[in-house]
């Protein structure tokens, strides 16, 4: 059975995702889905927000940027309203919710808060601070508070990663492998599937990922040319694959 759970929106890194199977499983699937989906739509407005603050972060010529955990986190939550239409901290929030989102939100303004130093640091241009680390800083720090609840992280496909920290699990990497390349498959259609992870039962979302123009300056072509972070292009190209969202709620 097959039904549709999430609409294409922006992220934080302007690609697009799409729908949600329902595989046939328990009954709080539907709840489960919910959980997932707020913590992946969350972890993309953080994103985003450090995206658009690049130029900023990146400028030699300014000294104190202004932009601590907590504007960080009040301009992340209020994204994140924007794209789904819906309040972070609803009042139909279960127990387990707001914990996890809390979390989240505690984990954001943490790592912005311990990037200060170099954030602020003038004369220096090109400061690392790109998304793609921050989200795995972002995961690293949810991992230490509510591990044993959920796990979120950002991976892709084995070709494509950078960091061997993000290197996709065999769950990962069967369906980015399998079903995401699956011709007959919807493009950007999220996967779920209740399994086993670390011998606990375990519900599993994967979030495709697509490159759009934006990411094209470090991920595109030419293919093997060094970008501005120090590693060689993949030659992508908008609409490719480049990378997943991967969401483990253990039960």
């Amino acid at each position: 059975m097959e039904v549709l759970a999430a609409l294409a929106r922006n992220c934080s890194l302007a690609v697009l995702f799409g729908c949600i199977i329902l595989l046939p499983s328990a009954a709080d699937e539907p709840a489960d889905i919910a959980t997932g989906t707020r913590l992946a739509d969350l972890l993309r407005s953080a994103r985003s927000v450090l995206s658009n603050y690049q130029s900023l972060i990146n400028d030699p010529a300014i000294g104190d940027k202004h932009l601590d955990g907590e504007r960080f986190t009040a301009e992340a939550i209020t994204h994140y309203a924007k794209v789904t239409g819906h309040e972070l901290m609803s009042d139909d929030l279960s127990e387990r919710d707001r914990r996890l989102v809390q979390a989240q939100i505690e984990a954001m303004r943490e790592v912005v808060d311990q990037q200060q130093q170099d954030i602020n640091r003038p004369g220096i241009g090109f400061k690392g601070f790109v998304p793609a680390v921050f989200a795995r800083l972002m995961n690293e720090k949810f991992a230490e508070k509510v591990g044993n609840e959920a796990i979120v992280r950002v991976t892709a496909p084995e070709v494509l990663v950078r960091n061997r920290k993000s290197l996709p699990d065999a769950w990962e990497t069967r369906v980015i492998e399998q079903v995401f390349t699956d011709p007959q498959r919807p493009k950007g259609d999220t996967y779920t599937e209740t399994t086993d992870v670390n011998g606990r039962a375990a519900f599993r979302m994967l979030f495709p990922e697509y490159y759009t123009e934006s990411c094209l300056s470090c991920h595109g072509m030419p293919k093997g040319e060094i970008d501005v972070t120090g590693y060689p292009k993949e030659g992508g190209n908008a609409g490719d694959l480049g990378g997943a969202i991967s969401i483990v709620l253990f039960e």
